[in-house]
């Protein structure tokens, strides 16, 4: 058994949309983290080497935070950053591909790798289905835009 995971979603929207989203702050804001989580803090600096965080608040109060490196930025094609929960001496790292289908679909290729054990990575996989659902709904919704 595989100590990483991956999902591929289709996205209904198009490359550029798609890729912005998980670049942008203030659009990270709107949609990452699972449905019972609002997003009160995040901040990238997108360029190799820059750092990125994220801080999730639970529907009780609760704050956790997971951040990282960008150690591979193509635009509208991969990102790779590593990813660490605040805490914890886990590093693991993920890597993103985007893929256009046509003018208004992407494939969205997610692998989540270098997890200690298969455990983690379960844990993770309930972690990230609800946050793509939520980018999903993210990028249908009508006026929803990258900022300019």
């Amino acid at each position: 058994m595989t100590n990483e995971l991956r999902i591929t979603e289709v996205l209904e929207a198009p490359l550029a949309r798609v890729f912005s989203a998980w670049c942008d702050a203030a659009q990270m804001q709107r949609w990452f983290g699972s449905t019972d989580m609002t997003v009160p803090e995040a901040s990238i600096d997108l360029r190799p080497g820059g750092r990125w965080r994220i801080v999730l608040r639970k529907h009780d109060g609760t704050l956790m935070a997971v951040g990282g490196e960008y150690r591979e930025i193509t635009p509208n094609e991969r990102l790779r950053f590593s990813w660490q929960w605040e805490g914890s001496p886990v590093l693991t790292e993920v890597e993103l591909g985007f893929r256009a289908l046509d003018e208004a679909r992407t494939e969205l290729q997610l692998l989540h790798r270098e997890f200690p054990a298969p455990e983690m990575r379960d844990l993770h996989v309930h972690g990230w289905r609800p946050c793509l659902a939520r980018l999903h709904v993210y990028l249908e919704r009508p006026g929803t835009q990258e900022p300019t």
